[in-house]
């Protein structure tokens, strides 16, 4: 069984720096699009990334320091830090929840492809929908090609994926491919008199899926239907859907 979450833009900058070189399983791709990034300029890259002045100095650093003999090294699950990463509250997490991560969950990333939470990475921002023309053609999509797919294929075997990350990264697996059963958790809130799914709760709610599931070692999909945290509690099933309604 593996778990699939999105990276968050928002990084912890309390993070334990770890003073050892980066080490994921994607580092030679990681490297050769870091070096296209550093051809940008600071307008460039803000343009790219649509994002402020404060930020797009902020990454154009990142990108010109990025060196893969860098000890300035964080895990990744320590280093990114919204809302999924927040209610995950990975500060409670035992050995044993650590280890159980490690086994089971998996962090999609534009710039590394696939993490460990014990992966050590820099810091940066690249969302996986950035429409970068890169070496391989023209967004992350193709620079990725079939390799996160063929990664995650492996990685699972058989068994299944809980995916609780967002459309922008699960894409990225090509789904429809994947060899598995998928499961898809979907957190909705009632609102105004009727069940909708609100992007900042159902963000939240991930995390916490993450936290029952690495807590109290799921391995089996019936045993998510158990979840409820955050007021949430199982509703239905829908095709490859759990829903879970509050």
């Amino acid at each position: 069984m593996k778990i699939i979450i999105s990276p968050a833009k928002k990084l912890n900058k309390d993070a334990k720096l770890q003073n050892e070189l980066m080490n994921c399983t994607f580092l030679n791709k990681s490297k050769i699009l870091a070096s296209q990034l550093k051809d940008l300029s600071l307008v460039q890259l803000k343009e790219l990334m649509g994002i402020s002045d404060n930020l797009s100095q902020l990454n154009y650093n990142r990108f010109q320091q990025w060196d893969c003999g860098s000890k300035n090294t964080y895990k990744s699950i320590d280093l990114f830090n919204g809302a999924v990463f927040e209610s995950m509250d990975i500060g409670s997490f035992s050995s044993q929840d650590h280890s159980f991560a490690q086994l089971h969950l998996r962090i999609l990333s534009g710039l590394y492809g696939v993490l460990t939470p014990q992966d050590l990475i820099l810091p940066y921002r690249l969302e996986m929908g950035t429409k970068f023309k890169n070496s391989e053609g023209d967004n992350l999509y193709a620079y990725w090609g079939n390799m996160l797919h063929n990664h995650l294929s492996s990685e699972i075997a058989g068994s299944f994926l809980i995916n609780l990350a967002s459309d922008e990264y699960s894409k990225s697996l090509k789904m429809n491919k994947l060899n598995c059963e998928i499961i898809t958790p979907v957190f909705k809130d009632f609102k105004n008199g009727k069940l909708k799914v609100i992007s900042f709760f159902a963000k939240k709610a991930r995390g916490l899926m993450c936290n029952f599931i690495i807590k109290n070692k799921i391995t089996k999909i019936d045993d998510l239907k158990l979840f409820s945290l955050g007021g949430y509690s199982f509703s239905s099933v829908d095709n490859n859907s759990l829903i879970f309604t509050r």
